[in-house]
């Protein structure tokens, strides 16, 4: 049985989310909470809570054993990007992507 959580628009870029993500897939989940604990970024702490409600869906809701749980999988997707402008010298235009993104956590029991 699998237990899914998923936070989207975080306001992230993907590519600063990606890194902290893949430090903890693939380990157990009281393992990926403590390296997101320790971890000084924005994108750990969001992932942190992400990771903790993916753990309680599979507490709540499939009735699994929180000391067997690891992270499945976990991944970034991109997530909409705010276009705007940022005016310069001599009418100069210049633009400013602010990227967001959608972080997904898959937790699962081990066998």
């Amino acid at each position: 049985m699998e237990a899914k959580a998923i936070a989207k628009g975080i306001r992230i870029p993907a590519r600063k989310a990606r890194l902290v993500i893949d430090l903890v897939r693939g380990k157990s989940v009281a393992e990926a909470d403590k390296i997101l604990a320790n971890i000084n970024k924005e994108a750990a702490r969001v992932t942190r809570k992400v990771l903790t409600s993916a753990v309680a869906n599979a507490e709540n809701n499939l009735s699994l054993d929180k000391t067997k749980l690891y992270v499945k999988e976990a991944y970034v997707n991109e997530g909409q990007t705010l276009k705007r402008m940022k005016f310069g010298s001599r009418g100069h235009v210049d633009p400013i992507k602010k990227r967001s993104c959608h972080i997904t956590i898959v937790v699962s029991e081990k066998n």
